[in-house]
């Protein structure tokens, strides 16, 4: 048992059964609790029951950013918590957990690749303003007591947008259960079947929802570009699947087992034009797959281009992209970086997450009670 017992109460507005943030979460709830210590979470009607086995629910009114903010902030302070921690962006909280990176930065590097018509249905959406106003109170305002950042880029864009403290940002990378990805390659051929994928296709993964955001155009046209290899991209997660048109995809939806698809594929490629550090990514070095992705990916921070995979300055390079993609495809040299790639992965198990995340709620909460 800890030497302290903590009630930690966690805020996440809505759910996505592909999100890496609702996936981070149950992982790191699960390790808290493991290691005796309570943990509550409040959110929205959309969480499902059967997706939160670790403590109470709270369910919270307001499906808007702002709105979910206002009924956190009424029921802070009867709560129950030692600490607040929030992967949401609210009022107040003792840590905020920025995972979601930071929308100013999100948004200038969206605009780089918009249609003057997106630019000015972006300008009128009140979303956009919502959240900034909540980012930089949590920021400038300093309506975060501290901050933990999953990426030095993260932490690099809070300091340069809002001047917040570096020493009261924390870096803590994401964590995924690396033993279990691993051993799902032991399904492989069983997995490939599944899939309808045979025996000399190259199945190239594109896991995540928000498919604008990670560069699926960019990742199809860097597929159909490699016309000599014969690749086809399996692409998994939610997406308006009429937007994207191309013989080499096969859409997915939904899927429950990623473990399992993860061990059917052979290259993971996401484009993204903004990813504060992608748990997909991760997700795919523990399954032994090189990863190619962009500089805007925070992952990319934890990578070496043809040793673990490759990078790309602009996810619209796409001869980069096809170069990478050609480059690994190369079945022998998979196989010969496979363990430089577990050795990777291995260092960003979610136990190791947890502990660091543990320690800065320890703090929080000592500090709190000597004040």
């Amino acid at each position: 048992m800890p030497d302290k017992r903590l009630t930690i109460g966690f805020a996440r507005r809505g759910y996505s059964a592909t999100g890496g943030a609702e996936a981070y979460l149950k992982r790191l709830a699960g390790g808290v609790v493991d290691l005796g210590h309570e943990v509550r979470l409040m959110t929205t009607a959309e969480w499902p029951a059967e997706e939160w086995t670790f403590g109470e629910i709270t369910r919270l009114r307001g499906r808007s950013a702002i709105t979910f903010a206002d009924e956190l902030e009424k029921f802070r302070s009867q709560s129950g918590c030692d600490v607040l921690m929030s992967l949401e962006r609210v009022w107040h909280c003792d840590v905020y957990r920025a995972g979601d990176g930071v929308h100013r930065a999100w948004l200038e590097r969206r605009r780089q690749f918009a249609t003057s018509l997106q630019k000015l249905s972006r300008f009128l959406n009140r979303k956009h303003g919502d959240i900034l106003r909540l980012e930089k109170f949590l920021f400038s305002d300093r309506g975060a007591r501290r901050v933990i950042a999953n990426s030095q880029m993260v932490k690099k864009e809070i300091v340069d947008f809002y001047d917040y403290p570096a020493d009261k940002i924390d870096l803590v990378p994401n964590g995924v259960p690396v033993q279990e990805f691993r051993e799902a390659s032991t399904r492989r051929a069983q997995t490939r079947a599944a899939f309808g994928l045979s025996t000399d296709e190259i199945a190239v993964l594109f896991v995540g929802s928000g498919w604008e955001r990670k560069g699926l155009r960019f990742a199809i046209d860097a597929v159909e570009g490699c016309r000599d290899l014969k690749l086809r991209l399996l692409v998994a997660g939610r997406g308006n699947k009429r937007r994207y048109k191309s013989a080499r995809v096969q859409f997915l939806g939904e899927i429950a087992d990623l473990p399992a698809l993860y061990a059917a594929a052979d290259i993971f490629l996401l484009p993204t034009i903004y990813d504060p550090f992608s748990n997909a990514c991760l997700e795919a070095l523990a399954a032994g797959l090189p990863v190619i992705t962009t500089r805007a990916n925070g992952f990319s921070e934890i990578i070496e281009t043809g040793t673990h995979g490759s990078m790309v300055d602009r996810p619209d390079d796409v001869a980069g992209l096809r170069e990478a993609l050609s480059y690994w495809s190369d079945e022998t040299r998979r196989a010969s970086a496979r363990s430089k790639i577990l050795e990777r992965a291995s260092r960003f198990d979610i136990s190791k997450n947890v502990e660091k995340t543990l320690a800065i709620l320890l703090q929080i909460s000592a500090s709190a009670a000597s004040t």
